[in-house]
């Protein structure tokens, strides 16, 4: 999923741009200087990517190396166990409850205090 802007005359458009099996699908989205649309495009913008302001939790590598489907595992283990509340209401826009759920059950790499608290917070029960 993406964003593009077109320019016609003097105005530019945006449009959502995703992949829907083999087609490419365009949704118009507006006027690119509304408001509206340029909040909706800075939230889209923000659950692309690793924001900046989490540097400080993926020391390890560099930002732009990090894709957020291909390593949502690994993103999801930093942030439920070194982010603050700021970071994990970013996660939470970004991957769903269960895959949260799926990863907490799975991860090495999580300490089994931080799960714990986890899976509570999340109202999930604990085998």
């Amino acid at each position: 999923m993406g964003v593009i802007t077109k320019k016609i005359g003097r105005n530019r458009y945006a449009y959502l741009v995703k992949r829907e099996g083999e087609k490419v699908v365009h949704k118009y989205l507006g006027h690119a200087d509304n408001p509206r649309v340029v909040r909706m495009l800075s939230d889209i913008k923000e659950t692309s990517s690793v924001p900046e302001r989490f540097r400080s939790l993926f020391w390890d590598t560099s930002l732009r190396n990090i894709h957020i489907r291909k390593n949502a595992r690994y993103i999801i283990e930093r942030v439920l166990e070194l982010g603050d509340m700021e970071a994990v209401e970013w996660l939470q826009r970004v991957y769903t409850v269960q895959e949260i759920i799926d990863v907490l059950n799975i991860s090495r790499a999580i300490s089994e205090k931080t799960r714990q608290f986890w899976l509570i917070w999340l109202g999930v029960q604990s085998a």
